[in-house]
């Protein structure tokens, strides 16, 4: 696959990466309650996923201390050594869990970071919610120390609203540091962050928002529409209005231009869901997919091998309006 979508700048800052990350919550090995949301993936499994998303064109990884308390990390820096990436050939992006800790915690624990990634730098550290002991100024003055220690690179937040993040960034700049993005939900049946001043906030300070959850868990590719026998076997999701009766009737319309566009350019659902999104903003939105088959993998990456037209943009933006 020929990868046409050029590398962006990550906010203000000197990261180049690719509009598709890969999200790697699902390396956690179910080493704690995070990680037992998803399987147990055994290390070549991982580590095929991680090949196919280099081989696709992918330079950047999403990860944090939550998942698996560390598993997903090494998991994943396991798997860039067997690959033979030397450190600085990728970027990686990890966060730190604030919940029940003070932000002296950052500084306490960024070592048992920096060894469970090595031999690879953090790039990106991001504060993971903003649920901590600590407000976001006194996180963010832990992160600019950690930056002027050549600790970590350039900072970022995640799950912060849009007051949080120019608290976080007016804090930062003190210190001549960017904010460099904020970590969201974002895709096709949750766009709340276009009503809330999170997208505003994050193109007025040059923050790029890096879309989680960016398929809606697997509903905007319209699997569940077609088959409702695989909503017997959704785990947690089952309690999220979107699949509840109601949801799936309200999301309908737009899966079926999703999946009508799938048709039109020869490519999947999931990709049509990606392509708006790293595409409906200019450069400020980024996502990361997870993967846990190859087939995922392969769609990802997939994902940056076109771009939809304007037309098109805008007629699933009208689609989905109702999920502002």
């Amino acid at each position: 696959m020929k990868q046409i979508l050029p590398l962006r700048s990550m906010g203000k800052s000197d990261l180049m990466i690719t509009p598709i990350g890969l999200g790697c919550w699902q390396f956690s090995k179910q080493q704690n309650m995070a990680g037992k949301y998803w399987p147990d993936m055994e290390d070549d499994l991982i580590e095929k996923m991680v090949k196919i998303s280099l081989e696709g064109g992918i330079n950047w990884f999403d990860t944090a201390e939550l998942y698996g308390n560390g598993a997903s990390e090494r998991s994943l820096a396991a798997s860039l050594r067997e690959l033979g990436k030397k450190p600085g050939e990728i970027i990686v992006a990890t966060k730190w869990w604030p919940m029940f800790r003070f932000a002296s915690n950052i500084l306490k624990t960024i070592d048992q970071r920096i060894e469970a990634l090595a031999p690879y730098p953090i790039d990106l550290y991001q504060v993971h919610q903003p649920w901590g002991f600590s407000n976001e100024k006194a996180e963010m003055e832990a992160m600019a120390r950690l930056v002027k220690e050549q600790k970590i690179r350039y900072v970022g937040v995640s799950n912060f609203s849009a007051a949080q993040m120019r608290s976080a960034w007016e804090t930062l700049q003190k210190h001549g540091i960017h904010l460099v993005s904020n970590q969201v939900r974002y895709n096709l049946l949750d766009r709340k962050i276009e009503s809330n001043g999170i997208l505003e906030t994050a193109k007025e300070l040059g923050i790029t928002i890096i879309a989680y959850s960016p398929l809606a868990q697997g509903l905007v590719t319209g699997k569940f529409h077609d088959n409702p026998e695989l909503l017997k076997n959704i785990g947690i999701r089952k309690y999220s209005s979107l699949f509840k009766p109601a949801g799936l009737e309200k999301s309908r319309p737009v899966v079926k231009y999703v999946q009508e566009l799938a048709i039109k350019y020869s490519v999947t659902p999931s990709q049509i869901a990606l392509n708006w999104l790293i595409n409906s903003h200019g450069e400020t939105v980024v996502a990361i997919p997870g993967a846990t088959k190859e087939s995922h993998a392969k769609e990802n990456t997939g994902t940056m091998t076109f771009k939809l037209a304007a037309e098109d943009l805008l007629l699933l933006d009208k689609k989905s309006v109702a999920f502002i």
